[in-house]
């Protein structure tokens, strides 16, 4: 299996991919990709990749793009370790929360790339529109995490570690977060896989 990514290892979506096939416990070639020299878009990998993305996984000559289909077609090849719940409406929260994290929250995104996470914070503050996606986040998970437990659902996923890598865009850059969520981040943080 092949498994590309970016160049400079800062891609959350590549990360949850790579901690996929991790916790599957699965032989995998990291393939880096310079996204600023544009080798995503060369005629060769798109041949490879349908949507010329990262992450993308070839496995037995079948090429698959974006972490969270990547995610559940690992699930389905190797049904253990577990990446989602096994009981339904927790494997649906949990790819809610997967979904709504790719499709929301883009003023966060933006104002606190995963560079913040991997090379060193920003002194930038937060936009207003960047302060209501936080605010929306914080919200969101601290109604997630009401029971005190150290995982979205009993036992750890793949949205553990999505979620996590959102909230350490503001933990790890010194913006304010409840201590409960922050403690939250730096336990999933310590995973082995990740």
């Amino acid at each position: 299996m092949r498994l590309y990514v970016d160049s400079q290892f800062a891609s959350p979506y590549a990360m949850s991919a790579f901690v996929a096939l991790r916790t599957k416990g699965l032989s995998f070639e990291v393939m880096p990709l310079d996204l600023a020299a544009s080798q995503n878009a060369t005629a060769e990998y798109k041949e490879t990749s349908l949507t010329g993305r990262v992450p993308t996984l070839v496995c037995d000559g079948f090429a698959l793009s974006e972490s969270s289909a990547i995610a559940e077609y690992l699930e389905e090849l190797h049904p253990l370790p577990r990446l989602y719940p096994s009981n339904p409406q927790a494997r649906a929260r949990a790819r809610q929360v997967q979904a709504w994290l790719r499709s929301d929250l883009l003023a966060l995104r933006q104002d606190r790339s995963t560079e913040v996470i991997f090379y060193g914070p920003t002194d930038a503050p937060l936009s207003p529109a960047g302060e209501v996606a936080a605010q929306k986040l914080l919200q969101a998970a601290s109604a997630l995490l009401t029971h005190g437990g150290d995982h979205l659902f009993g036992e750890w996923c793949i949205a553990d570690l999505d979620l996590t890598v959102m909230l350490n865009r503001l933990v790890l850059n010194g913006d304010p977060v409840p201590e409960a969520l922050a403690s939250y981040a730096r336990r999933q943080w310590q995973l082995p896989a990740a």
